[in-house]
């Protein structure tokens, strides 16, 4: 029997990447119109159950939803009924802290292709630990970088370092729709490395850095 309260997270955490997805395609310029927006969801969700993308929990959320999309096209209306299946279940994502938002959103990049992986030690500093090539689209974390990052309420006390190659202007913008920035890291022996960075929910100053300044 699952947890309802698992369920809709995962329920919400569908909607959350379906709507990331149609955000990022906008910008693109691939979705211009109604009938497109229809065309890229119904796609998308055809590919999220095809390549098992989520837990079982939300296969009829995916099945319910898909089908609305090839039955009635338009008049579906995907994007409102995924809205209000994250507002149901899940709020605004600015209201959670800040590894929650960091996690959904290296989760929705997996989802639109992005190899993400968690390195230890001797993985990180590999130089076969990104491709050969720069186009392929790879998100590397280190264990222990991740591990000292966040406080036991999930709040960033410490720069988060990761190395990247693909599309990081993708991945930038996923990010900050998170509230998350990124930037490149200077290392001599570390290639394509780039800092994390939450910004708190008050102002655009980040996380990280805030916990710096000294009290008034």
């Amino acid at each position: 029997m699952h947890n309802p309260e698992s369920l809709t997270q995962q329920s919400g955490h569908l909607a959350w990447c379906a709507l990331v997805a149609l955000h990022l395609a906008r910008r693109e310029g691939k979705v211009q119109s109604e009938t497109q927006e229809n065309l890229f969801l119904t796609r998308w969700l055809a590919d999220a159950q095809k390549q098992r993308r989520f837990p079982r929990a939300v296969a009829h959320d995916i099945n319910w939803l898909l089908k609305q999309g090839r039955q009635l096209g338009v008049r579906a209306r995907l994007r409102e009924k995924l809205d209000y299946l994250w507002q149901s279940c899940s709020g605004s994502i600015a209201e959670q802290n800040d590894l929650f938002r960091l996690t959904s959103a290296l989760e929705a990049a997996k989802s639109m292709g992005w190899d993400n992986r968690i390195l230890n030690g001797r993985e990180w500093s590999d130089s076969k630990a990104l491709p050969a090539s720069a186009g392929v689209s790879v998100l590397r974390v280190s264990r222990s970088s991740l591990d000292a990052a966040f406080d036991d309420d999930g709040g960033q006390i410490r720069p988060l370092m990761a190395r990247l190659t693909g599309n990081i202007t993708g991945l930038t913008t996923l990010l900050a729709h998170c509230g998350w920035e990124i930037s490149p890291a200077e290392d001599e022996k570390i290639s394509a490395l780039y800092t994390f960075t939450a910004k708190s929910k008050d102002s655009q100053t980040p996380a990280a850095d805030a916990e710096k300044e000294p009290d008034a």
